[in-house]
């Protein structure tokens, strides 16, 4: 049954027939409609627990992009940008639209971008009331009353229900995720995997801010402080971001993808947060704790056994497990979404060599070098008997949403550090006095005290000394942190042992650079470790 509403906003999309459309339903309402449905079940604090099904995490490989004359020549093609044939989405689309003809449906008007200059308004039609549950706490939230029989400009068809036939649908896999920019149409099928929405539309302004609108776009967290100084934290899973920008002393602006425009600051993409709830507690974060209510959505959780109490510590489904829940759920989020452009940009990794400096500053160069790097290390726990760190880069901290290439981002951002007075940290949130399995983790109230110092520009006035191998600058002292830990190579026993260790990362580095080195500019390569130094000498 479809109204002169509904037919009016999915006409354009090709479904001319359903069984049943709602339209812009409340979160009460939705709520209602997945109880109704058996899509999921209430904790005791009123939150919607749901199951992604056998997805429960992104599809990369199965993450395609159009190519057509509009993307040929703009898109990085690749592992991360594959290529999918022009035909075989309009094939899918119509198969897909088919498929719902028998199906109660639900639409969702929502906008992402809390600019209004450089908003995108979305359409959303989804197979699960849930899943327009989540649309409607990710996404921006058009005013009550507001006209939104707009003509959108990106629309997402999300069908959990609907497999793809590879052999003939030109898919990996029965699940599929594939961006039209020709089209401005996101399809989704074969995955309950909420998650691919959101991602969808930052890959969307990942590709049309930088390369219509001049506007860097970026996967990270932002806050304000009471004098309006934003920081922004960029950060691969691990390194704190959630945890480091969260403060109760300055306003969220949000916690995942953010632009920074050509003049007006930043703005935050989301109406809401997405965050990771595993062995999730009132004490360690009690903003996110606090949060999940009547309207929130839990995903892959399970009860303690007798109770409607969700137990944040079941990882039998996955360590995934997460929450969404509308921005304003958050005491000090800041609304709208934006602010002035940031005075302190924060890369964290959480280096479990024991070799970079817990805070560090670097210039135009390094910074690039390093964003362009995105790198963290983490301990293989996961397997038995692997201890030691493993290296991961991920360019700009979020490479596999990049349509375009890295150096385009990297340049974008050296551009920003030109225009704007703004402080770039390394800040190492791993381990000291030795690599994992020596050393111990920075403690985590040093990791604030020197945060806390770069923002309120106690670092300004102090001296610094370079790195030998890496060329960032280390300061001489911080307030509140011991002058001993703050040159990584002063805390390990073996002076000789840290030379080594240090030398091996900046060779990783080099290496993984490597596929990049033809596109980066001079002034990037000029960030590059200098892997032939010995510290020592």
């Amino acid at each position: 049954m479809m109204d002169s509403a509904a037919n009016a906003r999915l006409a354009p999309l090709g479904i001319s027939r359903a069984a049943r459309v709602h339209l812009n339903l409340t979160p009460a309402e939705l709520v209602e409609e997945a109880l109704r449905r058996g899509e999921g079940t209430l904790t005791d604090t009123g939150a919607l627990m749901a199951d992604t099904g056998a997805f429960t995490g992104r599809s990369p490989k199965d993450r395609f992009v159009v190519k057509d004359a509009n993307t040929q020549d703009s898109v990085w093609w690749g592992d991360i940008n594959i290529p999918f044939d022009a035909d075989k989405f309009d094939q899918l689309h119509q198969k897909m639209v088919q498929y719902l003809e028998d199906k109660e449906i639900y639409v969702r008007d929502a906008y992402a971008g809390a600019n209004p200059t450089y908003e995108l308004k979305l359409r959303v039609v989804n197979e699960l009331a849930w899943h327009n549950l989540f649309c409607y706490n990710m996404f921006l939230r058009p005013t009550e009353g507001a006209d939104t029989s707009w003509t959108p400009d990106f629309s997402i068809i999300c069908a959990p229900g609907f497999e793809a036939d590879p052999a003939v649908d030109g898919t990996r896999q029965k699940n599929f995720a594939i961006l039209n920019f020709t089209k401005k149409m996101i399809l989704i099928g074969g995955t309950g995997y909420a998650g691919e929405m959101k991602k969808g539309i930052f890959g969307v302004l990942n590709y049309l801010l930088p390369h219509e609108r001049e506007t860097l776009s970026m996967h990270c967290s932002a806050n304000v402080g009471k004098d309006g100084d934003t920081a922004i934290f960029f950060g691969l899973s691990g390194t704190g971001k959630t945890t480091l920008s969260a403060d109760p002393n300055r306003g969220l602006i949000g916690d995942d993808e953010h632009g920074w425009t050509p003049d007006a600051g930043i703005f935050n993409f989301e109406g809401g947060c997405y965050a990771k709830v595993i062995d999730l507690s009132a004490e360690k974060e009690p903003e996110i704790w606090n949060a999940i209510k009547f309207g929130s959505i839990v995903e892959n959780t399970r009860f303690v056994p007798g109770t409607h109490t969700v137990d944040y510590a079941n990882k039998s489904v996955t360590e995934n497990t997460r929450t969404a829940y509308p921005i304003n759920y958050i005491p000090n989020a800041i609304e709208p979404s934006v602010a002035d452009a940031p005075k302190n940009i924060f890369f964290l990794t959480a280096d479990a060599f024991g070799v970079l400096p817990p805070i560090s500053k670097l210039d135009k160069s390094h910074a690039m070098y390093h964003f362009m790097s995105g790198y963290t290390a983490k301990v293989a726990g996961t397997e038995m008997g692997v201890t030691e760190p493993q290296t991961t880069f991920s360019a700009c901290f979020g490479a596999v949403f990049l349509p375009l290439h890295p150096t385009k981002y990297a340049e974008m951002l050296g551009k920003k550090m030109d225009e704007n007075e703004v402080n770039v940290w390394l800040v190492n949130t791993g381990w000291t006095g030795g690599s994992y399995g020596v050393g111990s983790r920075m403690k985590l109230s040093y990791t604030r005290a020197m945060i806390t110092a770069a923002l309120n520009g106690e670092l300004d006035d102090v001296t610094f000394h370079k790195h030998p191998i890496f060329g960032v600058e280390i300061p001489a002292a911080v307030p509140g942190v011991p002058a001993e830990i703050l040159d990584a190579r002063d805390t390990w026993a073996d002076k000789e042992e840290y030379d080594r260790t240090a030398t091996d990362l900046a060779h990783k580095f080099v290496a993984n650079f490597k596929k990049y080195a033809d596109y980066a500019n001079e002034e990037i390569l000029a960030g590059a470790p200098k892997a032939e130094v010995v510290a020592s000498v």
